[in-house]
Parts: structure tokens; C-alpha cells; sequence
């Protein structure tokens, strides 16, 4: 294989997924009108259904607008040798591999971000603003990408950096190494995330006496379910939509309720939502999650090792010295079609969890209250109710609101 073949098959992969993914969203843009099924025609009324839809045109002409912009982009920084200049760029300061890994890539987020921070911006202030959902200040908007570029260039380069000097240690074995760094790195975040990295967005208070966590204490007593960490999180600092998430393992083990879930839920449909979070630990789906993750990272960093070394990468991208740094990039590409199946196969994995964690809520509290949840939430994000079967094929981690309430009333 030539390095000219090499590059024009990483553009062919390039147009394939961007064409699959139009034609996807373009197929699920067509049933925004669709009627209501029966079982959750009471989540809207006509003026909010209206509303619902207007806001899922604008964000689906918004998101194509957007991303042909970046990918055609893309694919002028391929032909006009970007990769190539960056490198020559980060060369420039540095002798040392590592260093010259990490300003390249720091060149590319850093350049990447800028560009698309104004269509963040438009769709913080003005789509989310026109719909009501946006509470953003833009000093929270400023500080949030601060924050962000100076835990990518501690975080994100760190973990770069480690990897590249096990590559020049050990090179052929040094995905053994990175795999075992990685495993042990993602259980100390899942530990920890909520303790070290969401305090730094978000502030976190402990779910205060009172109705609610007397209701949340019983039904975690009467599971048997251990909990001493009931968190609330200032989400209306940002949005008004709501969420509520369990993580970390044996003391670290929290559950984390965003303060505009309690204003938008009644007591005992907040507690059917944590009853649904605590079946995802009691079937120990966190634990099966990390396990095939954890594979799967395995088997992407043994394929790497087989070919990182290859100069046909480097050459592939226009680049004359071959690197890990831009071998990778290539390599990122040719592995997606890969990724794009794992991640298929992920998806429907997550929702078959989430149809037995809702079976948990169901079995151990109530049904109708998790139905009344999953409706309001829905309504209060203008959730899209009509999905196509192929988008959620595709892009669903969660069962639809149809689907979740047709097993919660076992209608499946």
C-alpha cells in the first residue's frame, strides 16, 4: 500500500461517516411532525408541541449548518498539508518527541476550540436563549472554556505525554503498559470525579433534612442500599434542564440530583428516578460497563501497537518525519469504522440496561411514578418523541419515552 492510497482511503472514511451521518439525522428530521403515539400524547399540548418542534428544526439545521462547515474544514486542512505545517511548527521549538507530541496537539484543540467556540456561543445565547433553556452567564460561558483548556492541557496532556515515553520505552509492548495506565486512571475518575472534577464547574451541597430525603432514606433502606452521599447540584446555573446521576464505588458512592430536577418533580417521582439509578448499581451494570470498556480499550491499543510504527502514516498526512504523534492521528481515522460499531454495539447494551433499571424501580417502588418523570422531563427539554427506529439505532444510549413507557406498563 502507497502513502497516496493510504491518504485518499482516510478521506474516503471521512465522507462515508459524514454522509451516513446526514443521511441518518436527515431520515430523523423527516418524522419531527410525526403524530403522538397513544401512550404519551399527554406529555405536550398543541402550543408546546409546536414549540418542541420548532426547536428540533433549529437545532438539526443549526447542527448541519455547523458540522459541514467543520468538516469541509477538515478536509482543506488534509489537502493543503495542515498536518504537516502544525508539525513543522511544534518542531520548531523542540528536539524532544514528547514535547513536540504535545504543543502539535495543543496547536490542533487549541485551534479547533477557537473556531468552534462562536457557534457554541450563538447556540448558548441565542437557540438555547429563544427557547428558555439557557440560565449562562457569559462569565460562567468565559470561565468554562478556561477551565476546560487548563484541565485538557493537565489532564489530556499528561496522559499523552505518559503514553509516548512507554511507546520509546518499550515500543512494541507499550500498549500493555498505556492499557494498564488507562484502566487504573478511569476507576480512579470514576471514584473520584464527583469529589475532585465536578467542584470545579459546579458547586455540589448535601441534600438538606426534609421531606425528600426522608422519602430517599427509606426506599434506600428498604432496598438495601447503603447511601450517605446525597449531593444537589447547582444545574440551574447553567441550564434549565435536569438530570440526577449515581457514581463512585463503596464510600465515594453518591447520588447527585440537579437543584431543577427537585423544582421540576414531585417527591415520590424524584425518588422513582433514583430508584431507577440505584437498579443500575444493584444489577451492576457500572461494573459491566467498566469490564467491556475496558476490554475494548485493550484491543484499540494492541491494533495501534501493530501499526504506530509503520512510516506509511506519517507519510499518508503529508508529514516527512515520522511520529507517534501523527501516526496516531492517522491511525484515529482508519480505526472510526471500528469505533462506529463498538459504539453501536455499546448503545444497545446501554439500553438494555436502562430497560432493566427501569424494571428495578418498577419491582422495588412504583412504576406510574417513573412514567410521570420520564413524561415531565421529557416535555421540560422539548425532547424529541418521534425519533426514526435507524437514528436511535445509531445515536441512543437510552430507550425512547415510547419504549421506556410501554415496558414500565408492560407493553412491550
Amino acid at each position: 500500500m502507497t502513502a497516496t492510497y493510504l491518504f485518499y482511503l482516510i478521506i474516503g472514511i471521512l465522507i462515508i461517516n459524514f454522509l451516513i451521518d446526514k443521511i441518518i439525522n436527515a431520515i430523523n428530521a423527516k418524522h419531527f411532525q410525526d403524530a403522538l403515539p397513544r401512550e404519551i400524547n399527554d406529555v405536550y399540548d398543541q402550543t408546546e408541541y409546536e414549540k418542541s418542534q420548532r426547536y428540533k428544526k433549529t437545532n438539526y439545521r443549526f447542527s448541519l449548518v455547523v458540522s459541514s462547515i467543520s468538516f469541509i474544514g477538515l478536509l482543506l486542512f488534509f489537502f493543503f498539508d495542515g498536518f504537516a505545517i502544525v508539525d513543522g511548527i511544534a518542531r520548531g521549538f523542540s528536539n524532544n518527541e514528547i514535547i513536540i507530541a504535545l504543543i502539535f496537539f495543543g496547536m490542533l484543540v487549541f485551534a479547533s476550540d477557537l473556531i468552534s467556540t462562536p457557534f457554541s456561543y450563538y447556540h448558548t445565547f441565542v437557540i438555547e436563549e429563544r427557547f428558555g433553556f439557557n440560565k449562562t452567564t457569559k462569565a460562567t460561558f468565559l470561565f468554562d472554556k478556561l477551565k476546560g483548556w487548563l484541565l485538557m492541557l493537565i489532564v489530556g496532556g499528561g496522559i499523552l505525554a505518559l503514553i509516548i515515553w512507554f511507546y520509546q520505552l518499550t515500543t512494541d509492548y507499550f500498549w500493555i503498559y498505556t492499557w494498564l495506565f488507562v484502566t487504573v486512571f478511569s476507576l480512579f475518575m470514576n471514584m473520584f470525579y464527583a469529589r475532585l472534577v465536578v467542584p470545579i464547574f459546579n458547586k455540589q451541597t448535601p441534600l438538606e433534612d426534609g421531606e425528600l430525603k426522608a422519602a430517599i432514606s427509606e426506599y434506600a433502606r428498604k432496598v438495601g442500599f447503603k447511601l450517605k452521599n446525597i449531593f444537589v447540584i447547582d444545574g440551574s446555573k447553567r441550564s434549565t434542564k435536569a438530570n440526577a446521576y449515581f457514581s463512585g464505588f463503596g464510600r465515594e458512592k453518591r447520588i447527585t440530583l440537579y437543584d431543577t430536577l427537585i423544582n421540576d418533580l414531585e417527591t415520590d417521582e424524584i425518588v422513582a428516578v433514583l430508584a431507577h439509578e440505584v437498579g443500575h448499581y444493584k444489577r451492576k451494570h457500572i461494573i459491566y460497563n467498566m469490564i467491556i470498556s475496558t476490554l475494548l480499550t485493550g484491543l484499540t491499543f494492541y491494533i495501534l501497537s501493530l501499526f504506530i510504527s509503520s512510516p506509511l502514516l506519517s507519510e499518508a498526512l503529508g508529514v516527512r518525519i515520522p511520529s507517534f504523534h501523527i501516526g496516531l492521528v492517522a491511525f484515529g481515522i482508519l480505526y472510526s469504522p471500528i469505533s462506529e460499531i463498538t459504539g453501536i454495539v455499546m448503545n444497545y447494551i446501554s439500553r438494555m440496561f436502562e430497560y432493566q433499571a427501569d424494571d428495578y424501580a418498577k419491582e422495588t417502588y412504583q412504576p406510574e411514578p417513573l412514567i410521570t418523570s420520564l413524561k415531565k422531563l421529557s416535555k421540560n427539554s422539548l425532547s424529541n418523541l418521534t425519533p426514526h427506529p435507524s437514528y436511535v439505532f445509531m445515536n441512543y444510549s437510552h430507550p425512547t419515552l415510547l419504549q421506556r413507557v410501554r415496558n414500565l406498563k408492560n407493553e412491550q
